[in-house]
């Protein structure tokens, strides 16, 4: 195979304060249930309609690593990092404000809140803000994630 052009964002191109949204994705019941298949996490308020019922969501929601997964799929999905991002290199203050539910949409929107060229000085690390929003412009969860990016080739 004959190597391609990155066409993802480069260090350099993030600017602090800019916002990047991702494309949007309908979750679904079948996501629901085999997330719970694929993870082994069969716990009342993903699987459980009697369970749910009860309480104030009212029916299964999504498991929050489902939702963090979706999100980094529709990061991808953007094209910021296609060829581009080398590794993420941390995830903090992960917080989960709304429960997300079978028919919710979701979409990411991404702020760059710092930038800074690694050690080696071909590469940069890069930290966002990232928020994942529902069909109705809430915050459903939010984290800071720091990745490592390549810089952009000396032309």
């Amino acid at each position: 195979m004959e190597a391609r052009e990155p066409t993802g964002m480069y260090f350099e191109d993030f600017e602090i304060g800019q916002t990047y949204k991702t494309p949007r994705r309908t979750i679904t019941s079948t996501d629901i249930v085999n997330f719970a298949n694929l993870s082994g996490d069969y716990n009342a308020p993903h699987v459980d309609w009697e369970f749910c019922k009860q309480q104030s969501y009212g029916e299964p929601i999504a498991h929050g690593p489902l939702i963090l997964a979706i999100a980094g799929g529709l990061s991808c999905q953007s094209g910021i990092n296609d060829g581009t991002v080398i590794a993420m290199l941390g995830l903090d203050e992960w917080r989960i404000h709304k429960p997300v539910k079978h028919g919710d949409t979701i979409e990411v929107v991404t702020t760059p809140t710092e930038k800074r060229l690694s050690s080696k000085g071909d590469q940069g690390i890069v930290t966002t803000k990232r928020d994942v929003m529902n069909q109705h412009g809430e915050v459903v969860h939010s984290m800071k994630l720091t990745s490592l990016y390549r810089c952009r080739p000396n032309a």
